[in-house]
This record gives C-alpha cells, structure tokens and sequence, in this order.
C-alpha cells in the first residue's frame, strides 16, 4: 500500500497554524510579521513530520502579486472631485510601503462587480482587496464572501461576513444634529451625502431622524434632498431647498465635500452662513477649516480608518483562515463659525 504524501496541511494541523503561515515559513516570505516562535513550531513541525515542499507548488506559493487593491464603485467624475479620497490612499500607502507592497487602485462599475472582483483575482494582479463606501445591496460584496481572496470594507454592512473598518456613522450624525438642536434650532434640514443606495448616506440619514425624534421634533420628509459625493451636487441640493420656499434655520450636510456646493447656493440666494442659516458638515476634510466661514463637522479620522483597512487585509493575506474583525473609531465634533444660536441669527 502506497504511503500517504505529507502534505502543508498536515504540517499546519501538527504546528497549530494557518496552511498559508506554514507557506510563508517555507518560503522565508519577509514581509510579513510572524513571530520566532511561530516560525520555530513550523520548522519542528516539517522535521517531525519528514514534510518535503512539492517544488512545482514551491514555486506557485511564491508567486504572491505583492500588491493590494483599493476598489470604488463610484464614478470616476467623482473620484477627480473627491478631496477625502486622497487621504485614504494616503494612509494606505503609508502601510504597503513599510511591507514592501504596491497599491492597485480600480474603479468598478456597480452592474459589473462580480465579474471585476473575478478577473482581478483569476489575474493574479492583488493579493487582496480594500472596498470603499459599500451599497446597502451589494452583490459583489456579498460574491466576495465566497471567493478565496482577503477583502476589507472601510464601511458598515449588516449581516456581512468581510472585515470591515468605519466610525457609527449613525451616531455621528445624530451628533451633529443635536449640535444644531442645542442651539435652539427646530426647523433644520438634511442634505445627504449620496443617494440611500449607499450604506454612508442611509445610516447618517437616519442618525438625523434618530436626533428629531430624540428631541420631540416631526421629521418633515420635504426637507430633505440628496447629494451625489460632489460640490455640484450639493450645490443644487440645496437650491432645491431654498427654492421650494420653506422655511428652515439650519441644515446638516452629511459630507464636507457636498456642503462647500450647498454654501456657494446660499450665498447665491443673498443669504449667509450662519447669520442666516447654521450649517453643520461631516467628514472634516482638510480644506474645512479654511472656507468662509470655517465648517463646524464631523472629524472622520480618515488616515487612521485606511491605516486599520490595511493591518487588517494584510493580517488575512498571512493568515486566511483569521476570523472577520469589525473596528469603529471614534469620531469628533469640531465647532467652528459655520453654526450660531437661533436666537442671534436674522429674524
């Protein structure tokens, strides 16, 4: 009878580690951090169990891609007009450089995810994979689950088994919205960030609604509008707003980036921030705090949320059989010029 061929597994089962710890080991990969004690139980291991790596799969086990991907699945207007996305890849890049990688950015059509997801990873061209700002109904995430491949969301999706890293965009906009109440404003309008579709704009909308309800105040479906991530977008958002003839002293606008639109349409109306209407933001992106008047917002640490995404994906990269992790940072209310008492605005 022909003896059984040990295989890397069997070496994995007697060391007590991952298949891909024991590939690593074999194949001295140095940039990942494993541990002299880790490397030490594999190599008593392969000796004990007399393991000879298979050359032919020596050689595929090696032949990693030494790269992540960052995957959007919003349009590339928008990534030219994003200024968030800069600091996410920046934080990315702060992580692959230190481990030797590269950073594969691609934008996917969201009728075309499930197929992308697939030619990247038949390709070979990642090792693994960040997703940013997911949809509520995403079917390429939910694809991905199934797919032998490291993925990351850097949002929140309920019953999804990927990691993923986020603040409680819920809470943070509650926040800003109470901010605005405690101000003495009651009348006080929503322009989102992005259509409901998006996990980021249905959760920070319904922090808004959380903040009404809190304080005893009707939520009025007619103050509200939608954004698409863009100035342009905010801008006619909020003209939307002001042209319909209600009557509202403050506004939350659930990005930064669509806000700087939604001030520009207020001015164009002859009215003024915040002598006329409070406005609160979310995201703090860098530039907040320089516009007139400076933007009191949410700060988003979006450095450190895209420096977690990566700890994590390369965290699955070495060790594929990791349970699923869910980080949330915390957030932070910047008060700045943008919001006023009601009473001491223009009557």
């Amino acid at each position: 009878m022909a003896k059984k061929r040990i295989t890397s597994q069997d070496v994995a089962d007697l060391a007590g580690v991952s298949r891909t710890t024991v590939s690593f080991v074999i194949n001295d990969v140095k940039q990942y951090n494993i541990s002299p004690e880790t490397r030490k139980k594999v190599q008593e291991a392969i000796k004990e169990l007399g393991y000879v790596p298979n050359a032919s799969a020596r050689a595929l086990a090696t032949r990693s891609a030494k790269a992540i991907g960052l995957i959007m699945n919003r349009s590339p207007q928008y990534i030219l007009s994003d200024t968030f996305l800069p600091q996410i890849v920046g934080g990315l890049l702060s992580v692959v450089n230190q481990h030797q990688l590269s950073l594969l950015v691609e934008w996917v059509d969201a009728e075309q995810q499930v197929e992308t997801y697939r030619k990247l990873i038949k390709a070979k061209h990642i090792d693994g994979m960040i997703l940013l700002t997911p949809l509520l109904d995403d079917r390429g995430l939910k694809e991905l689950e199934s797919l032998e491949i490291p993925a990351v969301v850097m949002g929140e999706l309920e019953d999804s088994n990927l990691s993923s890293v986020d603040i409680d965009n819920r809470l943070a906009a509650e926040r800003a919205v109470q901010h605005l109440i405690n101000l003495g404003h009651r009348k006080i309008a929503c322009v989102t960030n992005a259509n409901l579709a998006f996990s980021s704009a249905f959760q920070r909308l319904a922090g808004y609604q959380d903040a009404l309800k809190d304080a005893g105040i009707e939520f009025d479906e007619t103050l509200i509008r939608h954004a698409d991530f863009d100035p342009q977008s905010g801008h006619d958002a909020m003209t939307s707003l002001l042209d319909q003839g209600k009557d509202f002293s403050a506004v939350f606008v659930a990005s930064d980036n669509v806000a700087i639109g939604a001030v520009s349409a207020i001015k164009e109306h002859n009215l003024s921030v915040p002598e006329d209407l409070s406005m609160i933001g979310f995201d703090d992106l860098p530039w907040s705090k320089f516009i007139d008047p400076p933007l009191t917002t949410i700060h988003l640490p979006a450095l450190q949320l895209a420096q977690n995404a990566c700890f994590l994906l390369l965290e699955q990269i070495q060790d594929k059989d990791s349970i699923a992790k869910h980080l949330r940072l915390d957030f932070t209310l910047i008060d700045r010029k943008s919001t006023a008492p009601f009473g001491k605005q223009k009557q």
